[in-house]
């Protein structure tokens, strides 16, 4: 059996699967597009050493900022992992919040190569949309998920088709457990707003100051929250504090599009984090995927 712990930003998802590990005699694999990149790590708030608990974890930090790596490659790289630990008799256990690399991994995705990796930062989103359109109409892509609509441009000029046109499937490949955590907007957007100003008191000023003096401006810096959003800050054009007021109000809205897309491509059971408990959630969880066995 797989365990795949999903819900939005800041719910939780860390903590659960590294207790679920210990529980399920487990090893935790990435399924956050962001995290596998080296020297991102407070702004994807991405997991600690001593978070691990000694845990194996897999897929974290396993590529350069400079390097492409898409989705086609991490279905490629998720699935040799989860058949080597169930080789082993331990149970993977799939993590994150980036939607499109779950369902690659554990869904019948058939994904083509794409070899058409074009340079887009020089169009704004609506531009960039409107790209997409005037090639694929049917396109369901949201306006505002860039990444998304970049890489479906991509897979328009590698195979000279819209990504529309593909023939996805809901078969499941694995047999795989679905949990979701997840609590009221109020109390999420405002954990979202408060782990923004941890961030800051845990570097990610100096961390995204990096990132900016490289001048490396590949997808893999444009794409997380709390980079970018930093850049008018560091060139004078705007204010710190209209550029996290700007990486919390992003956060918050990505939470948005994470249920959203939860709740209609996955079947996922949902749990209610127990914040001044989370023993009860951890243990509401173990004798859900203790029943289903």
């Amino acid at each position: 059996m797989i365990i795949c712990i999903v819900g939005p930003t800041g719910v939780g998802k860390t903590k659960l699967s590294v207790e679920l590990a210990k529980i399920l005699n487990g090893e935790i694999i990435n399924a956050d597009s962001t995290q596998v990149y080296r020297g991102l790590d407070i702004a994807t708030a991405k997991v600690t050493e001593e978070e691990k608990e000694n845990i194996p974890h897999h897929l974290f930090d396993i590529k350069d900022i400079t390097e492409d790596y898409t989705v086609f490659d991490y279905q490629k790289d998720a699935r040799n992992c989860i058949q080597d630990i169930l080789n082993r008799g331990k149970t993977p256990i799939l993590v994150g919040g980036t939607g499109l690399y779950i369902k690659a991994c554990l869904y019948d995705y058939q994904f083509e190569e794409e070899n058409e990796l074009r340079d887009y930062s020089k169009y704004s989103d609506e531009e960039l949309y409107q790209m997409l359109l005037d090639v694929d109409n049917n396109t369901n892509i949201h306006p505002n998920n860039r990444k998304r609509v970049e890489r479906a441009l991509n897979y328009y000029y590698s195979n000279n088709k819209p990504m529309s046109e593909k023939e996805n499937t809901d078969k499941l490949l694995y047999d795989t457990v679905f949990i979701g955590l997840t609590t009221d907007r109020d109390n999420l957007y405002d954990r979202i707003n408060k782990r923004v100003d941890v961030m800051v008191k845990d570097g990610l000023l100096d961390e995204a100051k990096r990132v900016f003096e490289s001048n490396i401006r590949t997808k893999a810096i444009l794409t997380p929250i709390g980079y970018k959003e930093l850049f008018p800050y560091f060139e004078g054009k705007s204010s710190l504090e209209e550029c996290l007021d700007l990486i919390k109000q992003n956060s918050r809205r990505y939470a948005k599009r994470q249920y959203t897309w939860n709740n209609h491509q996955i079947p996922v059971n949902w749990f209610n984090t127990n914040y001044d408990n989370f023993d009860e959630t951890v243990n509401e969880v173990k004798e859900f995927i203790g029943g289903i066995k």
